[in-house]
């Protein structure tokens, strides 16, 4: 059964960067389509990226277009998110998720497989 663990999280300034990453266990990543979702205090938590099993579809939220990547290293059996010049709204706890496969991927909460990792925390803050 697929785990997925993310890390990477933490304090960060205004117009700093994090890379998050989001590693499996259990079973090799590369038979999954992967997404990244986070939630803000008393909201329900939401899509901002996905990326396909193969890597050939990729896709972002409006909100983080232009500044976060999405990537994978299937050999690493990890997903990363590379999070550039962040604000204080991108304060929140990122998860990742397997979501269903498709092309193009789709990061909506419906296109969730499988079980929640722990999350981790980023926090954008002077």
């Amino acid at each position: 059964q697929l785990q997925l663990a993310e890390s990477g999280g933490g304090l960060v300034r205004p117009g700093g960067s994090l890379r998050l990453s989001c590693a499996a266990s259990g079973i090799s990543l590369q038979y999954y389509a992967i997404a990244w979702f986070r939630q803000f205090p008393g909201k329900e938590r939401e899509g901002i990226s996905c990326i396909s099993r193969l890597g050939d579809s990729i896709n972002y939220a409006d909100s983080v277009k232009g500044r976060f990547t999405i990537s994978r290293d299937n050999a690493k059996n990890t997903v990363y998110l590379q999070m550039n010049s962040l604000n204080p709204e991108d304060t929140a706890v990122y998860y990742c998720a397997n979501i269903r496969l498709a092309v193009p991927c789709d990061y909506a909460r419906t296109s969730v497989r499988g079980s929640w990792g722990q999350g981790t925390q980023v926090t954008v803050s002077a």
